[in-house]
């Protein structure tokens, strides 16, 4: 049986993640009447896009850091990267919430390290190979 606990970690983090920024588009629709979409109004959209951000991003880190851990990478690989991709999820939304869309440190870093990660399990995987 192949045990994935490191994986496991870091996928229950970014789904509480996924489901906390969910919780904020369903407060603002709630709060402002609108059934779908957001409603012209541009705080709605951030929050849109803030999770849909998320989850255009996270499932293939995740899917990465899965087949590097199932390949034997060491866990303090493991942890570091799933650390690093969770810490820069959570900097990304609050930096793309905080700067209103535009410009923000949070979600210039939390583009960069999220990227970082992906582009370092990429790797580490496609070198896995030969």
């Amino acid at each position: 049986m192949i045990s994935v606990e490191i994986t496991a970690l870091y996928s229950g983090l970014c789904a509480l993640l996924v489901l906390a920024l969910a919780f904020n588009v369903v407060k603002f629709r709630r709060g402002n009447k609108v059934g779908m979409g957001d409603g012209g109004d541009k705080l709605g959209n951030v929050l849109i896009r803030t999770h849909a951000n998320a989850i255009e991003y996270i499932p293939l880190a995740l899917i990465l850091l899965l087949v590097a851990e199932i390949n034997g990478l060491s866990a303090i690989w493991l942890h570091c990267l799933g650390g690093v991709l969770v810490f820069a999820r959570i900097i990304h939304a609050i930096g793309l919430v905080g700067g209103k869309g535009g410009y923000h440190k949070g979600r210039f870093w939390g583009t960069l390290l999220t990227w970082v990660v992906i582009v370092i399990l990429a790797l580490i995987n496609i070198v896995s190979v030969f």
